[in-house]
């Protein structure tokens, strides 16, 4: 077995490498991780207010939302190499034309042309590579694959700080875009491929590239897909916001914006983390049962922004206990998935259940910031956040026993 487990690794690695640059400075991640610090110099500049701005990232989102099945659909059809490689090129192109603002129409049209041109940049595409090289030590290789939301949650607040105070807010959207366009796209094209039958030697440890799945057909039609949905679609509307809006909550208890970023930082270390222990916890134990303490931590973190305190140590640890939720959730997603769909039309079904994550993340940015525009204070909605967090989590439990056989597709 260990010979097994390594071989995997040995086969595969410049494949996970690729796909965790292309998850590090992809869709997912950028723009989340950036919109923070740039929302004050936004808001001097124009007069908008934080709803106004983060109505780009629900723009990013749900249009997100509508491609991600497509987008899936056509990794399914063509490969995950080409799918990435043209939406990393396309997606770094858009997020620098965001410097050209000069109206809430242009930004809010950049943002919604992300979520049409960034998808492939995302885990829809770079997991159903990773699902198709590992098998065995599947939830570690994808733990390794999402730590790159955690290194783009460490270092874009600090850097993106650093590029405002340097050079300003435009130029800031210009260098941030030579993430994709100059890190990630050149080692995907080196490194990405999925594996193919004659690439396959005898008596390797890779995992043959049998076909063997439910269509999104079938799988739409048994109650674990819905429950996976319902959940999902609670934690992500729960998280989204929280995380959006997280240096402006910082703020409000008296912290800097540099010890606001720093402190953000802290929540991609907390992100490597979670995304990690996931994996090895999901290859060892029944995934819905680690799920249930791991997603339910924000609650507390929750708790903590209600509260009077100002303590940076307290405010550290929610971040943290944010971060290591963070660093679960979409490990879940394309663990269960796999386990619970299988492969042959994964990109699909994984799409459609990425899409609901995508779409209830981004329709929660814009929630938390008019909430506070109304009230002065997030406390309303972090006291329902609280509650969805710990109930999206406890849903999983009914998704049951991971099937033992699917049917074979045959290649078309």
């Amino acid at each position: 077995m260990r010979e097994t487990r390594t071989g995997e690794f040995r086969q595969g690695w410049t494949v996970l490498l690729a796909a965790t640059l292309g998850t590090m400075c992809g869709a997912s991640p950028l723009p989340y991780n950036t919109i923070g610090s740039l929302m004050q110099p936004l808001m001097r500049e124009f007069g908008w207010n934080a709803g106004d701005i983060m109505n780009g990232i629900m723009c990013y989102g749900l249009t997100g939302c509508v491609f991600a099945p497509i987008v899936g659909a056509l990794a399914d059809r063509y490969g995950a190499r080409i799918v990435a490689l043209w939406s990393l090129f396309a997606f770094a192109l858009t997020f620098a034309a965001l410097s050209l603002t000069r109206s809430l129409t242009w930004f809010y049209a950049c943002y919604l042309l992300i979520g049409i041109v960034g998808v492939g940049s995302t885990p829809v595409t770079w997991s159903r590579a990773i699902n198709l090289w590992f098998s065995r030590n599947r939830g570690l290789a994808l733990g390794i694959m999402l730590t790159g939301t955690g290194l783009a949650a460490f270092i874009l607040p600090v850097t993106t700080v650093f590029l405002i105070k340097s050079w300003g807010w435009r130029w800031t959207y210009a260098l941030l875009a030579l993430f994709p366009l100059a890190l990630a796209l050149p080692v995907a094209w080196a490194f990405m491929r999925e594996p193919a039958a004659a690439a396959v030697s005898p008596g390797t440890d890779a995992p043959p590239p049998v076909k063997t799945g439910l269509t999104l057909a079938q799988a739409v039609r048994l109650p674990r897909f819905w429950i996976m949905m319902v959940a999902f679609l609670m934690v992500s509307v729960a998280y989204g916001g929280f995380h959006t809006n997280l240096q402006n909550m910082m703020r409000l208890k008296g912290l800097s914006s540099e010890a606001g970023a720093l402190i953000a930082g802290g929540v991609g270390l907390a992100i490597i983390v979670g995304r990690l222990g996931t994996g090895l916890l999901v290859d060892r134990v029944w995934a819905p049962a680690a799920a249930v303490p791991l997603l339910s931590m924000p609650a507390i973190a929750c708790a903590i922004f209600m509260s009077d305190t100002t303590s940076i140590w307290l405010i550290g640890l929610a971040a943290i206990l944010l971060g290591g939720a963070a660093g679960a959730e979409t490990d879940f997603i394309s663990y269960l998935a796999g386990r619970h769909f299988g492969m042959a039309y994964y990109g699909r079904i994984y799409g459609m259940l990425y899409a609901v994550f995508a779409g209830g993340a981004a329709a929660s940015a814009p929630i938390y910031g008019y909430v506070f525009a109304a009230h002065g204070s997030y406390t309303p909605i972090l006291a329902i956040a609280a509650a969805m967090f710990v109930g999206g989590s406890l849903l999983l439990l009914l998704t049951g026993r991971y099937p033992t056989s699917f049917p074979v597709v045959r290649a078309a």
